[in-house]
């Protein structure tokens, strides 16, 4: 708990501040590990189940280190249509990771994402930035993209 005292100080100890502590704790630790989960429970007087019930509602919310670039993959319905299939098979096969995993060197996640409302540009991916009408192709670029 110590580690997250900065954080949870700025917070009175209201079930209603759960969104912005959890968002913090992810902004300073880039995920939300278990000893967060924790703290935020005990600072909060809730159980850590309903922390994580709440924390896993939401796709921001990451249980797990992601990579320095985060590659996200559309996988909405125009996006599918235009083979967004074939990108994210691509992707997977150049990283050696499927969706949700992270690279041993620890420089990409792959995730994927139901619709990112740019669907003039299917399919779509981004690292970073959008990249629209995405083809194996520009595989390299999108690897090469610097999201940071």
């Amino acid at each position: 708990m110590e580690e997250f005292a900065p954080i949870l100080e700025k917070y009175t100890k209201d079930p209603k501040n759960l969104i912005s502590i959890l968002h913090d704790v992810q902004a300073f630790k880039g995920y939300l590990c278990r000893d967060a989960i924790t703290a935020v429970a005990e600072y909060l007087g809730m159980s850590a189940s309903e922390v994580y019930g709440v924390a896993s509602f939401y796709s921001e919310f990451k249980f797990h280190k992601c990579g320095k670039h985060v590659i996200k993959v559309c996988q909405g319905t125009a996006c599918h249509v235009k083979g967004s299939d074939r990108i994210l098979e691509e992707l997977e096969t150049r990283l050696g990771i499927k969706p949700g995993e992270t690279t041993d060197d620890g420089e990409f996640s792959l995730e994927t994402g139901a619709c990112f409302g740019t669907c003039a540009l299917a399919p779509v991916v981004v690292n970073g930035k959008v990249f629209g009408n995405v083809d194996k192709a520009m595989i390299d670029e999108i690897l090469e993209a610097q999201d940071d």
